[in-house]
Order: structure tokens, then sequence, then C-alpha cells
């Protein structure tokens, strides 16, 4: 597996940066997937115990469904954009963003 980029939040798209926000504070989100177990099951990022990802739906601007973005957290507060590009980032909640 390659090493996955580090990319600044504030470069990220503003529909990124929406589901990052929703995120922080808990949701409500707008799909039922939201929030699921992410499986990993092409082997996309580094193994760990089931449970540990979760996916969100990163809207897809002009999509007239749930369209194809995602966005994997894990345990350590990790993100993952998937599948068009993998990007990568970490960010810690402080308590001024919950």
């Amino acid at each position: 597996m390659s090493v996955i980029p580090q990319v600044d939040l504030s470069k990220l798209p503003p529909e990124v940066q929406a589901t990052i926000n929703l995120i922080s504070v808990g949701g409500s989100y707008p799909y039922s997937k939201d929030g699921i177990v992410f499986k990993n099951l092409e082997g996309l990022l580094p193994p760990q115990p089931r449970g540990y990802y979760r996916e969100y739906t990163v809207p897809t601007p002009g999509a007239t469904d749930r369209g194809s973005r995602r966005l994997i957290t894990g345990q350590n507060n990790e993100f993952t954009i998937l599948p068009i590009t993998t990007i990568a980032f970490k960010k810690s909640f402080s308590s001024r963003d919950k």
C-alpha cells in the first residue's frame, strides 16, 4: 500500500469541509447510511479491526443521488476521501470545534 498524502483542511472542497463540520458536531446527516462501518474490503486503508472506520457521504455537485464520494473516518480522528483520489489528513477536534 502506498503512503497517503496529507492535505490541509482549508484546501479541501467546500462539500468535504461541510461533511467534516457535520461529523464534528455529531450530525444530523443527510443520508441514512452516513456513519455506517466502512469495511475496507479493497484494502485501500491500513488494516484495522472491524468497526475502526466509518463512512460518510460527501455530496457530489450535480448528482441526483448519494453519489460516489465518501469521507472515511478512523477512531484516531483521521479522515480519507474515497474513491476519486485518496486524500488523507488528520485533525483533532478541539473544544471550539464541537
